[in-house]
């Protein structure tokens, strides 16, 4: 019998300079789940800048698909199809206008960005909304499977609240990858080479190296601490000030 791979994963999240210059709070939210042996959940969303509640969008937006995975698993062997995807996030929309509403805004002011990594035994569902990323690499090359999407004009893109209907992109490929990272796009401008439109290969490997090398499975927490310190650190804050959050995750 074949052994379950053993996935495990570093995890940080930390609010941008200029948030915290502002007077602001983080606008990043995510949530990374293992939910049995061979299936994993990792997701990050980015509160618009622009959007009063940009940040509770995200967190919303997090934890009810978190919870739509959870129950569609706890019933179904495979991934959900897209008509099924498509359905959760008219419901988390609908949550969102109901915010909104209880505040007396229209739902754009909890505008968030979507980027989703599901692992369900030999299968990769990978789901984006915007600018947040996700890459991957398989046999020692990293490749972009989610490249931020930006909107018709300089500094835009697509959110989750967007009207008529939202802009889902959904990748449905086979589980032929060891490690993944998922991230925001305050981390964009060292993680991604825009000219090749390829993953930083000099950023992700040392940064995957230790989740490679470390024992046990699951989220690592001294890892996860020092990668909280690193997101927070002198040299990456002087160039980008915005919320950064970085999912790590590997069964090397």
């Amino acid at each position: 019998m074949q052994a379950s791979p053993r996935w495990r994963w570093a995890v940080a999240s930390r609010i941008g300079t200029s948030h915290v210059r502002m007077g602001k709070r983080k606008q990043d939210a995510y949530s990374v789940a293992r939910i049995s042996s061979e299936i994993l959940c990792a997701v990050v969303s980015d509160g618009a800048g622009s959007a009063t509640y940009g940040g509770q969008g995200a967190s919303l937006l997090c934890r009810n698909l978190m919870s739509k995975f959870r129950e569609w698993f706890d019933s179904h062997d495979g991934l959900p199809d897209d008509e099924v995807i498509l359905c959760w996030l008219d419901l988390v929309r609908d949550q969102l206008s109901e915010a909104a509403e209880r505040r007396g805004v229209t739902r754009r002011q909890f505008a968030a960005t979507l980027v989703m990594l599901v692992i369900c035994k030999s299968r990769v569902l990978a789901l984006q909304v915007g600018d947040s990323a996700l890459v991957a690499r398989k046999n020692g090359l990293w490749a972009a499977l989610c490249w931020p999407e930006n909107g018709e004009f300089a500094s835009t893109t697509y959110f989750v609240t967007d009207d008529p209907e939202v802009r889902l992109h959904t990748f449905h490929l086979d589980l032929e990858y060891d490690a993944f990272a998922l991230f925001s796009d305050g981390i964009e401008s060292v993680a991604l080479e825009q000219a090749t439109q390829l993953p930083f290969a000099r950023f992700f490997d040392p940064m995957i190296k230790p989740v490679d090398q470390a024992k046990g499975e699951g989220r690592l927490v001294e890892l996860s601490t020092s990668l909280a310190s690193y997101l927070d650190s002198p040299a990456l804050c002087e160039r980008t000030d915005d919320d950064k959050t970085l999912i790590l995750i590997s069964c090397k």
